[in-house]
């Protein structure tokens, strides 16, 4: 009786075994599997340092423990890269896309080229939300050290863009159009570190990719005068007597105009799935994606790249982004045309 007992017992233990292996559906998707993070940017910028910081133990914390690799898909300022993700790479989970927050916006503002709805992306969070700023070099010149001398400049000061899309010409055309500041923008850069060394050459006056991460050095040097950062509402230590766009976008429309413009660059570094990935490995990639944040190795990793990440969840990327495409079509057109003109 014992014996039959005891076999009973390990026959039952083996089917719960079993049925706990069965279980985890999403663990045996991935088991031995390799997820690839794609990133719209070159490699060596800030969107491909942050990746390949956040990759290094992602897989530890995604159910089946799969290998993860970073691949560089640059064009467009991220819309080739969201294209792709949302067209031609598998809707099954393997494939994460990393591009500029501003790319969700352009099918808003009607363009084309944007073959993708940014409310059917599956988004996993943000990983990271630094507030980027705008400056200029070594006063540009002639003496540039506020949003004010900027206004008001005798001379053309260009700014240095990684694309149209992206925020290195948006904002700066916001400036020139919103508030009549003599800024002219030069795209064909490929990563904002090529557009800071080109400022240090005298090719370029200014950009609007400055970061902490990108250009604490040539702050604390003085060689970069930071004059306006995009946090509306918001004192940002780092960028020392620099003002928030809120400071001067303060009217109602105006304001909604810049919250329109401005506040999808707070989703710094987006991560997002091809729409139609089944909704448990979106649960299990989304969980994984906050705990790896707060993992002590990437905080580690990341300190020694000089870089202190603040994640965003995916439910609150999710939550932002369907609150811009509710915006209403006239704030819509008026904000494309602050910042699509020449």
């Amino acid at each position: 009786m014992g014996q039959f007992r005891g076999m009973t017992l390990a026959l039952i233990a083996a089917e719960l075994t079993a049925l706990a292996a069965k279980a985890d559906p999403v663990a045996d998707f991935y088991k031995g599997k390799t997820v690839t993070i794609q990133v719209g940017t070159a490699p060596g910028g800030g969107y491909d340092t942050t990746a390949r910081i956040f990759a290094q133990n992602f897989g530890r914390h995604i159910p089946g423990n799969p290998n993860v690799v970073v691949q560089n898909v640059p064009g467009s300022g991220g819309m080739k890269e969201a294209n792709a993700l949302y067209n031609i790479e598998p809707r099954d989970g393997t494939v994460l896309g990393d591009f500029s927050a501003n790319v969700i916006l352009e099918p808003l503002y009607g363009n084309k080229q944007a073959r993708y709805d940014s409310l059917k992306f599956g988004w996993i969070g943000s990983m990271d939300v630094d507030v980027q700023a705008c400056g200029v070099w070594k006063g540009a010149g002639v003496g540039i050290k506020t949003f004010d001398d900027l206004v008001h400049a005798k001379k053309t000061v260009t700014f240095g863009s990684t694309a149209p899309s992206g925020g290195t010409s948006l904002y700066p055309l916001f400036f020139k159009n919103a508030f009549g500041a003599p800024v002219k923008v030069i795209n064909g850069y490929k990563t904002t570190k090529e557009v800071l060394l080109a400022m240090a050459r005298g090719e370029l006056d200014g950009t609007c990719g400055i970061t902490q991460a990108t250009s604490a050095v040539d702050m604390q040097s003085g060689n970069l005068d930071v004059l306006i950062h995009i946090g509306m509402d918001r004192h940002i230590p780092i960028y020392g007597k620099a003002i928030a766009i809120s400071d001067v976008a303060k009217s109602g429309e105006l304001r909604k105009i810049a919250e329109l413009v401005f506040n999808p660059g707070l989703m710094t570094r987006p991560l997002a799935t091809p729409p139609g990935v089944p909704q448990a490995r979106v649960a299990a990639l989304r969980k994984a994606f906050m705990e790896n944040m707060r993992d002590p190795e990437t905080a580690t990793v990341a300190k020694q790249a000089n870089m202190a990440l603040t994640p965003m969840d995916g439910e609150e990327v999710e939550r932002l982004i369907v609150g811009f495409m509710a915006t209403p079509r006239e704030l819509v057109k008026k904000a494309f045309d602050y910042t699509h003109k020449e």
